[in-house]
């Protein structure tokens, strides 16, 4: 065990004594349900925004181009 840290009212057998609250099983599933569908949407976003800038580049270089309205025409 270290000795020596910054609390000196503070030690391991106070921390092991502690009783920390889990949540039931049912409880638990429902929170990573949550937890996984934020997950999914910032990687949407985070995999969607750069594609989007991308394609929102090449209709700009078409403007700019004076190649927009042929471009279209072809498709």
């Amino acid at each position: 065990m270290v000795s020596g840290g910054a609390q000196k009212n503070l030690n391991a057998q106070i921390i092991s004594n502690f009783k920390i609250p889990i949540p039931p099983l049912e409880e638990q599933e429902r929170i990573v349900g949550i937890l996984d569908k934020f997950d999914e949407l910032v990687s949407d976003i985070s995999l969607g925004i750069p594609a989007e800038i991308q394609m929102r580049k090449k209709q700009y270089l078409l403007i700019k181009t004076g190649f927009y309205e042929f471009y279209f025409f072809i498709i």
